[in-house]
């Protein structure tokens, strides 16, 4: 499968911390709701599942945010439910109820009947991977993701999102051996998938472990952390020749920053409530030896401030981090991000003043 040659690879380069002229920006769910052309494809599709399973809306999705924002990177239009789905669980989404699952995993016979879907069923999803590629034309990379085994355990026991998280954690209290065998099937399915994404044209994959904050301390190094380094662990690290990298996103995750810095991967991804300049003194490592590159990590509502406001958070993020490494070899280095995925009913004109922004003010603290 031949694609044609990447244009701008700034991403790709501070994934791998080497050197660019600006920092790299891209936003979680920056293909979403905020947007009025998304509003009419899912219109046109019928529903969420009707989007995201159609190769072509899922591109025409995909590719909407980068027509209106000069982003650094795409990410593949989906859901990280669609591995349970795939599993047998039965993945609706009710108009503003959020996603739902008709056969959540609360006994021993339910996990007992767990393994690791035909990737074949998720055949819609490294369809519309090769299909954006394509779309993409070497424009900007595309990244491919799933759920964490845990954020994943989640949702297959709650059968839906939780404020409470009280069944889920109430299997990992009462039953870890169960908690533990649902999360060793995910993080073989997780690494499966994200595989078979990177066959089919992703040029970095991440890892949303939007839950793991919620556990207790030791519980998240046992039942998050350790599954999320399994799929890791097993993931493609390059394909034909060229480097795929990885990253990590813990929603809540700053207080075992060290311990994810021991992860095998190349970008941590960080909240709000992180700050960016001791993060790198912890995990961004020195010139020409280990470290992560860092994702993130301006709060969402920071976009519903006037622009003029918006600019000048984006300069405190920039300049939290300081200069990224520059010249040759590799060093630490910064990516662009929200702390969480985009509120969507964020006005788009405060998406393309943040993009102008951090492309402003990533230049200036270069020069």
């Amino acid at each position: 499968m031949s694609f044609a040659p990447l244009q701008n690879d700034s991403f790709l380069r501070a994934c791998l911390r080497q050197s660019t002229d600006h920092t790299p920006v891209w936003l979680m769910r920056q293909a979403g709701r905020y947007l009025p052309e998304y509003l009419a494809t899912r219109a046109k599709a019928g529903s969420f599942m009707g989007l995201a399973t159609n190769t072509d809306y899922a591109t025409e999705v995909t590719l909407q945010p980068l027509e209106r924002f000069p982003l650094d990177a795409a990410i593949l239009f989906s859901d990280i439910l669609t591995v349970p789905d795939a599993m047998g669980l039965g993945l609706s989404f009710a108009q503003g109820e959020g996603p739902r699952f008709a056969h959540p995993v609360r006994d021993e016979a339910a996990v007992a009947k767990l393994e690791v879907p035909d990737m074949d069923k998720l055949r819609y999803v490294t369809d519309a991977v090769t299909s954006i590629r394509r779309a993409l034309n070497g424009r900007v990379p595309l990244i491919g993701f799933s759920g964490s085994p845990w954020t994943l355990a989640c949702y297959m026991v709650e059968g839906k999102g939780s404020d409470d998280y009280r069944l889920v954690k109430s299997m990992l209290y009462s039953r870890p051996d169960l908690m533990h065998r649902m999360l060793q099937v995910n993080a073989n399915a997780v690494a499966a998938y994200l595989n078979a994404q990177i066959e089919a044209g992703a040029q970095a994959v991440m890892i949303f472990d939007s839950w793991g904050g919620v556990l207790a301390d030791g519980a998240f190094q046992q039942f998050s952390l350790a599954y999320t380094q399994q799929v890791l662990k097993k993931l493609k690290t390059e394909h034909n020749g060229v480097r795929i990298p990885r990253l990590v996103f813990t929603k809540g995750g700053g207080l075992w920053l060290d311990e994810m810095g021991g992860l095998d991967c190349e970008v941590l991804g960080l909240d709000w409530t992180v700050n960016l300049a001791k993060a790198r003194a912890q995990v961004g490592g020195k010139v020409d030896g280990p470290g992560k590159a860092l994702q993130g990590n301006i709060d969402p509502n920071v976009l519903f401030a006037p622009p003029a406001q918006i600019a000048t958070e984006v300069e405190r993020v920039v300049n939290s981090f300081g200069v990224p490494h520059q010249g040759p070899g590799t060093g630490p280095t910064h990516i662009f991000n929200l702390g969480h995925g985009i509120n969507q009913h964020t006005p788009p004109e405060h998406v393309a003043a943040l993009v102008e922004a951090v492309h402003r003010a990533s230049r200036q603290i270069r020069a």
